[in-house]
């Protein structure tokens, strides 16, 4: 089946492990509890979609090691396009090494391994499932001059075009912004590209125009318990998020993504995409864990407020 979403991004093994407090320097501590979760932002938004209506591809790298098969195993298991997940010989799969204490601080390690692999080379290779796309999306944990290498591509093509900006850590190079049909940060990227605080919907507002300015046509800011902020150059809107009791908020944002990306490549309008994606997004934070959260569409279909 062609895929209508095409995901380039990161696949990562989250090994998460639990503890009374999180060690010192030079200290050893007794753990609680230790489980792998697959991860990296790129799956989780390719699993979201999946399950949320999508065909989807998705490229990717790993490394030769059994993570690596385990990853893509995964994305196999939810009917996603693995043609492109793409194993690197010598080379270690992505982590994630993960410290949670009692109150739910966190420390975490990441290495790139395979995911640092992704280059514009080996997308070009499958530029095929580029050209055969409806929306593309990209995040920040490959390679930056991959990542706009993608969202050139696409937009040459005609393509939807939508950057997820996580992590961010500062501005996006200028020229991506034209490249751009929705860039969809959260608060605290929202801050790092534009130098704007951004804790409230009206906050959202100005770093949304501030990003308009630099030439993206539209932005959504996701806003936790305070919904989310769509801007284009015609109007601004202010979604607010559907009521539920939160558990986890992993994956709550690459849930949004995906499921936002789903209904699009369905035909529905952007605020009904928006709402939907809201709702899978909530439904995950009612669960525990990364891409085990994530609901399919007839969990969304089913949500009563």
């Amino acid at each position: 089946m062609q895929a209508k979403v095409v995901i380039v991004g990161s696949l990562n093994m989250d090994l998460v492990t639990r503890a009374p407090r999180l060690p010192k320097a030079g200290e050893t501590l007794a753990g609680q509890s230790f489980v792998t979760v697959p991860g990296g932002k790129g799956a989780n938004q390719a699993v979201a979609a999946a399950r949320l209506g999508a065909s989807v591809a998705m490229i990717g790298c790993v490394g030769s090691d059994a993570y690596g098969d385990e990853l893509r195993s995964a994305l196999l298991a939810e009917g996603i396009d693995c043609q492109a997940v793409t194993r690197i010989e010598g080379e270690s799969t992505g982590v994630a090494l993960i410290v949670v204490d009692d109150s739910s601080q966190n420390a975490i390690v990441i290495v790139a391994g395979g995911n640092g692999h992704v280059t514009s080379a080996v997308v070009d290779g499958f530029d095929t499932l580029l050209s055969q796309a409806d929306v593309i999306i990209c995040q920040l944990e490959i390679p930056m001059a991959t990542v706009g290498h993608v969202l050139k591509r696409g937009r040459e093509l005609g393509k939807t075009v939508i950057l997820n900006p996580a992590p961010a850590s500062g501005p996006l190079p200028a020229e991506w912004y034209g490249w751009i049909d929705y860039l969809i940060p959260n608060e605290s990227e929202a801050t790092a590209l534009t130098g704007l605080p951004v804790d409230s919907v009206g906050s959202a507002d100005a770093a949304a125009t501030a990003l308009m300015k630099a030439g993206v046509r539209k932005v959504i800011v996701t806003l936790g318990e305070q919904g989310a902020l769509f801007a284009s150059q015609a109007r601004s809107q202010h979604f607010p998020a559907p009521k539920v009791q939160p558990v986890d908020t992993t994956a709550a944002g690459d849930t949004f993504v995906g499921g936002f990306a789903a209904a699009l490549a369905e035909g529905k309008s952007e605020s009904d995409a928006i709402r939907f994606g809201q709702i899978a997004a909530a439904l995950s934070v009612t669960r525990s864990g990364a891409q085990p959260s994530i609901p399919t569409v007839v969990d969304v279909q089913s949500y009563q407020p």
